[in-house]
């Protein structure tokens, strides 16, 4: 995009409300691939994301939010179904001991290339408006890579450690941030949803401390980071404002009245309508109305963009789709 810096400014002088979902699963269905397919292949991953864009034209484009790569770039092994999301199948080790030795990974490692490649294409091709990369959060990384049980008491038992495994994970999504955005995209979103788990106390140590490293490396007026934080409903809001991003993305267990209340006026907030509950288990009347409400209760707010709570799944009804932006149209 021309200028970040203008886009921004223009939606917290409350010029027009903004509509940027997350969503690229219906993109690959769209062309006829499969889930597998889009997450190995740079090409497919952004064929997906021209064809959704050309049916559902959003405020921004966002790549598909795979908390995996990270993982398997640092060797945890990763099941691929061919029409869900990948999953970590196994923590990457037993214990603690053995993050001393745990090697941080270059970018040239498994499927980095593939999703950098895909960053470029999408990049190159549209310019109208922001281009979003994706990528996991150092806390959610790190226990995937621990587990998530076990990181949850290694805190507690043996914080030093973890620290030591945060660093690692911060220093290599430091650089594949910096990589991302050497491609042109113009952001990315930080997907950090086991921070949710933690108190806000132990969120600013354990993840909005090193999130604000990648923040200080990467950010700017031109580039953009979006933490987003699913587990969050509210308890934590306050440790993700000090994560120094300049766009907070939130998971429908908030309240976002409440966030929007809490959060600087001059920090882009967006969410929140439920991918799972909403978006694919209900209808579109249910989506039309829920969308439309949400709409009502954050009109006050020009720094709120409306989104969706999280990436929206596979295989949801194409008019829960269409419901949703005829609701956000309806409003402008």
């Amino acid at each position: 995009m021309n200028d970040l810096k203008q886009w921004t400014e223009s939606i917290l002088m409350g010029n027009k409300l903004k509509v940027i979902p997350i969503m690229t699963y219906p993109g690959i269905e769209l062309c006829g691939r499969t889930i597998k397919e889009a997450v190995t292949s740079g090409e497919i991953h952004a064929e997906a994301i021209w064809r959704l864009n050309e049916k559902y034209p959003a405020d921004a484009i966002t790549a598909i939010m795979d908390l995996t790569v990270e993982a398997e770039a640092f060797g945890a092994h990763i099941v691929f179904p061919e029409n869900e999301i990948p999953s970590v199948s196994e923590p990457l080790f037993s214990s603690l001991e053995m993050v001393e030795t745990l090697p941080i990974p270059t970018l040239d490692t498994f499927r980095i290339p593939e999703y950098l490649k895909a960053n470029r294409l999408v990049a190159s091709t549209i310019k109208d408006k922001p281009v979003l990369a994706g990528c996991i959060g150092p806390f959610s990384l790190a226990a995937r890579l621990y587990g998530m049980t076990e990181i949850m008491i290694a805190i507690f038992t043996n914080p030093e450690t973890v620290h030591l495994l945060l660093r690692k994970c911060t220093t290599f999504l430091s650089s594949y941030c910096l990589a991302m955005k050497e491609t042109g995209v113009d952001g990315v979103i930080m997907a950090e949803p086991v921070a949710g788990l933690l108190s806000n106390a132990d969120c600013d140590i354990y993840s909005s401390a090193y999130v604000r490293q990648i923040v200080d490396q990467v950010q700017d007026e031109q580039f953009l980071l979006v933490l987003h934080n699913c587990g969050n409903s509210g308890h934590c809001t306050s440790a993700m404002c000090h994560s120094g991003a300049h766009a907070l993305h939130f998971g429908n267990k908030i309240d976002m009245l409440e966030a929007l209340n809490n959060i600087p006026s001059n920090i882009l907030v967006m969410g929140n309508l439920d991918p799972v509950g909403l978006f694919k288990q209900a209808n579109a009347e249910q989506v039309f109305t829920a969308t439309q409400e949400l709409l009502e209760r954050t009109r006050k707010y020009p720094n709120f963009i409306l989104s969706t709570g999280c990436d929206i799944p596979p295989h949801i009804p194409h008019r829960n789709i269409e419901a949703f932006y005829q609701a956000a149209s309806l409003y402008q």
